[in-house]
């Protein structure tokens, strides 16, 4: 074999060699390609898909990291739901605003039987209302400071509504003398366990 075939024949198994790596490595992005597509459908099942969230699929809630006296937001059937951890101070000024709120016992407002109390909760602890106006549907802002407002200056801390002044204390129950006609609504909801509620679904009553 002279001299310049066998330059030939090394560069040609050089141009083989490169060309196996290539295929190998090229068949290795395809197929780690293949498996996160395959991947995302399962962890998407994880999840309520948009439908059943719409249809008002119920929703997992973490609260382990809910500080007293913070409000959280979650969403169930395209609505807010705030959850609060009410300090046994607020909690002790609910009864201290009964004069003058305009359904106290919440005998004409919307809520689970277990929430049809004086705190409207499953524990008096955590508040869960449904974040919108009984009035025409706003999105009242949470004020928890007792301190006077323009538009109460005895203010207990509570929710307002800036669009038409609606009210409402740390119970979600509606002041006398504003817009709104009923208390916020409290949804249904249960404990999975300290840490964990699931929003639209209770033990006690028919799911909703």
């Amino acid at each position: 074999m002279t001299q310049e075939n066998q330059e030939n024949q090394e560069n040609q198994e050089q141009v083989d060699i490169r060309r196996r790596r290539f295929l190998l490595g090229a068949t290795c992005v395809v197929g780690a390609a293949g498996a996160a597509c395959a991947a995302i459908p399962f962890l998407s099942s994880w999840q309520p898909s948009a439908k059943a969230k719409a249809a008002g699929a119920p929703v997992r809630v973490n609260i382990s990291k809910l500080e007293p006296g913070q409000q959280i937001i979650a969403e169930w059937r395209g609505k807010p739901v705030f959850l609060v951890r009410r300090t046994p101070a607020m909690v002790e000024r609910l009864n201290q605003e009964n004069k003058r709120i305009l359904d106290p016992e919440s005998k004409n407002s919307d809520q689970p039987n277990y929430a049809r109390n004086a705190h409207r909760s499953r524990k008096p602890d955590l508040l869960v209302l449904v974040g919108l106006c009984t009035h025409l549907g706003c999105s009242p802002k949470y004020l928890p400071e007792v301190v006077p407002k323009d538009f109460d200056p005895g203010w207990q801390g509570g929710y307002h509504c800036p669009c038409h002044g609606s009210r409402f204390d740390l119970a979600g129950r509606v002041y006398k003398g504003v817009p709104a006609p009923v208390n916020l609504v409290v949804p249904p909801y249960m404990y999975e366990n300290d840490s964990v509620i699931t929003i639209g679904k209770d033990k006690d009553e028919e799911n909703v």
